[in-house]
């Protein structure tokens, strides 16, 4: 029995943050209905690497968090459509939804509704800054939060522009955020009976993601500041070689002293941090003459053989083509998906468990591809489904 087998849980999310953090509890064993607009789908149907598949409305982002879910399409507007979710709802264990806050409210579809309707509800709410506030009516994406929450400030040189993170890192930290959130309030749940309102920020999650700088921050007064590679220690940072780029990651005193002794340079080591800072100049000299000395494998083959952490700069092709992954369960292919030829290869979750852990079972749906056999579950006859599609609720 997977963690999450038996739980029923209404996925009205779209992009990333959202549909992310119910892929990781499908992948655990929960039942996700994905619930789209008929006519307006889940933009991430629409975006990715190929126009083939966008136009087919099964693009790359989102194959990319939509495995292990089943799709029904519902006019949420429309009362009839309202009315299909109240009774899912009253049999759900989660309810997962991202929209501006308040929308779903404005529906009768809020978590007071839902909840009163189902106390043993998990009602969870994911926006960029949370549900009340000043800023708890703006809408906000990746980008723009990694913007407004000192993120982006921070990366790049201090001669260059302000760069984002080359991932959508906070849409992927917020969606595992909710994940654990969720799987908080269901082993809550299973003590007290009752269920729980979950509010889920995109830029709480990009500070906490700045933990250090922020404690940092108000012990010091000082903020911190875009500096590219030129960390406080020069054997944490990157160097050039003869053929690409290594980063060293020697961060703690005894690594610093191996690094230096590996290199025959040992009265460089034996420093405590202070020294360390103090010295960085001196050291960060010495270290990119000697890293053009070799290779970036040969540097990383090295110092990983005396236990000190290196590893060469690769782009995602060489990191996906790491013979690492083949002990892993990260990567799946999708063997067969109605037209996409080849099946696509998905991100499954970055962990392993003993027994009865995340498995890609299936892949991700067309758009309402399981409509039908979700309404017939709900009591809906054939008569009733054929004239909900040409109303267009569903």
């Amino acid at each position: 029995m997977k963690p999450f087998a038996g739980i029923l849980v209404l996925d009205i999310t779209h992009v990333l943050a959202g549909p992310f953090a119910t892929c990781q509890l499908g992948l655990l064993g929960a039942d996700v209905i994905k619930v789209e607009n008929p006519l307006d789908p889940d933009q991430s149907r629409h975006a990715g690497a190929s126009s083939a598949l966008n136009r087919a409305e099964m693009g790359t982002n989102y194959l990319a968090q939509n495995s292990n879910k089943r799709s029904l399409t519902l006019d949420l507007k429309d009362p009839r459509g309202r009315e299909i979710l109240l009774r899912l709802a009253r049999q759900a264990d989660v309810l997962v939804e991202n929209y501006r806050a308040g929308a779903l409210t404005q529906l009768g579809l809020g978590a007071p509704a839902l909840r009163e309707l189902n106390p043993r509800l998990i009602y969870c709410s994911m926006t960029g800054f949370g549900q009340a506030g000043p800023r708890g009516t703006q809408t906000a994406y990746d980008h723009a939060i990694q913007a407004s929450s000192g993120i982006l400030a921070v990366t790049g040189t201090a001669e260059g522009e302000a760069v984002k993170a080359g991932a959508p890192a906070v849409d992927y930290a917020t969606g595992m955020m909710a994940a654990f959130a969720i799987a908080s309030a269901l082993f809550q749940r299973e003590r007290t009976g009752i269920g729980q309102t979950i509010d889920v920020s995109m830029f709480d999650t990009a500070l906490l993601l700045q933990s250090s700088h922020i404690t940092g921050y108000f012990a010091s007064g000082k903020a911190p500041r875009r500096r590219g590679n030129d960390h406080t220690y020069a054997s944490s940072n990157l160097y050039a070689t003869k053929d690409g780029e290594i980063m060293l990651g020697a961060g703690n005193l005894r690594e610093h002293t191996r690094l230096f002794e590996a290199l025959g340079r040992p009265d460089l080591g034996g420093k405590d941090y202070e020294q360390r800072a103090a010295t960085n100049a001196e050291e960060r000299a010495f270290l990119a003459e000697a890293m053009m000395e070799r290779t970036a494998q040969e540097w990383e083959d090295f110092l990983q053989s005396r236990h000190v952490p290196a590893l060469k700069v690769r782009g995602l092709p060489d990191a996906l083509g790491d013979g690492q992954l083949d002990t892993r369960a990260i990567l799946h292919r999708h063997e067969s998906v109605p037209g996409i030829d080849p099946g696509p290869t998905v991100p499954g979750t970055s962990f392993l468990m003993e027994h009865d852990g995340p498995v890609v079972e299936f892949p991700p749906p067309l758009l309402g591809e399981h409509t039908a056999e979700i309404l017939e579950g709900l009591g809906y006859d054939q008569a009733e489904i054929e004239a909900l599609k040409v109303a267009r609720i569903v």
